[in-house]
């Protein structure tokens, strides 16, 4: 698939959801989990992935794209990125595309966060993962791997238009996350970052 390096999958806000450089002291080990999220949910997946690096030893910070965080000062990103009626967040396009030397120069992970109802999630965005604008961008980034999560829908996080829509497109609603796989992601991109004994 290209430089697109994805694998099989089926998907407690941070306190500290926008961390500032500068607010505290971000070493060269430090690694930086990012999030651009609309209803929260992808938020709550960054948060559990940096839950499990941190139990692998890691130093982590959790950071919104709207922030100011400047990724350049971690030796790793991961970025989560919300997949909203088939558009990525437009925060996390500014993200990459302001960052792109940077991010392509260092472990770099992407996750992608959206899809409902059950089944394979790469398979429900039926070729919808990247945008086409997108794809030389994240070429040029060239992500160690990307994965697509089930998302969450609750209408009641919704408004009277979203609601709407969801019920004209027959969107299945709930929360299909599976942390099982989250879970088993984040141990694996800890195992290429912890030091080896």
């Amino acid at each position: 698939m290209g430089a697109f390096h994805y694998t099989n999958a089926s998907t407690v806000v941070a306190a500290r959801s926008d961390f500032h450089a500068g607010e505290e002291s971000m070493g060269d080990n430090r690694i930086l989990v990012a999030y651009a999220s609309k209803h929260g949910a992808t938020a709550e997946i960054a948060e559990r992935i940096a839950g499990v690096l941190r139990q692998k030893g890691l130093q982590i910070d959790v950071a919104t794209t709207e922030g100011q965080t400047d990724p350049g000062s971690y030796s790793a990103v991961v970025l989560g990125v919300s997949l909203y009626m088939g558009r990525w967040h437009k925060q996390a396009v500014r993200f990459l595309k302001q960052h792109e030397s940077v991010l392509s120069g260092k472990p770099f992970w992407l996750f992608l966060s959206g899809p409902s109802g059950e089944g394979d999630p790469l398979e429900l965005l039926e070729g919808r993962d990247v945008p086409p604008s997108l794809k030389p961008l994240i070429e040029r980034i060239n992500p160690r791997e990307t994965r697509v999560f089930h998302g969450s829908l609750m209408p009641e996080k919704l408004g009277g238009f979203e609601r709407w829509i969801i019920k004209k497109v027959k969107a299945p609603t709930g929360d299909f996350r599976d942390w099982t796989a989250i879970e088993s992601w984040a141990a694996s991109i800890a195992g290429g970052l912890v030091p080896q004994p």
